[in-house]
């Protein structure tokens, strides 16, 4: 395709006055499949941690090369395992969090990850106003609409609760976390 420009517009003139700008095709640019993920929720230490294990471990039975990571909106926990509960209910369901750290949400992370996804709407908010000028809403999606599309539920907090509230927690993120497979993992292999 020839693309030409004139500096002067009249209404006679030949096209061989004017001069090539480009001479080149241009094919649609394919929209790529996230391969990073960032969970999130508020300390890092209970939803976000579960979320991380969860879908870092359906990935990697399925054979996919995803980089999965979490991270909270306050600086309460930097540095600590997630909660004892957490770490409890995963590893019943053989998911291992013992080694993760808690570490806060950051407006770079909007350049390091394809996808954030935030446990609850008071961290969506909090994902924008830290991020100010990064924040990509094309990247963030609150978590349960996995699993129920424009319902903007969120994933309960079960730091005041006792265990059950992990449990009930547990399902929720390991259900969203088969629909994210489902949806961006089934390309990984044509």
């Amino acid at each position: 395709m020839m693309l030409y420009l004139t500096p002067f517009h009249k209404a006679n003139a030949s096209p061989s006055r004017y001069i090539t700008v480009f001479n080149s095709t241009f094919a649609p640019m394919e929209k790529t499949r996230p391969s990073s993920f960032l969970m999130v929720c508020l300390g890092n230490i209970c939803r976000s941690p579960l979320a991380e294990g969860i879908l870092r471990e359906k990935a990697r039975a399925v054979g996919l090369d995803w980089k999965v990571d979490s991270a909270g909106t306050t600086s309460y926990h930097i540095g600590e395992a997630p909660h004892q509960l957490s770490q409890k209910v995963a590893r019943i369901n053989g998911v291992d969090i013992s080694g993760q750290r808690a570490r806060r949400f950051n407006a770079d992370d909007f350049q390091r990850f394809d996808k954030i996804y935030a446990m609850a709407g008071d961290v969506l908010d909090q994902i924008r106003r830290i991020a100010g000028r990064q924040y990509d809403p094309g990247k963030v999606e609150l978590l349960l609409n996995e699993l129920n599309p424009g319902d903007n539920e969120d994933v309960p907090d079960p730091w005041y609760g006792p265990e059950p509230g992990y449990h009930e927690v547990y399902k929720l993120i390991d259900a969203a976390a088969d629909k994210i497979i489902k949806k961006y993992g089934q390309y990984e292999h044509p």
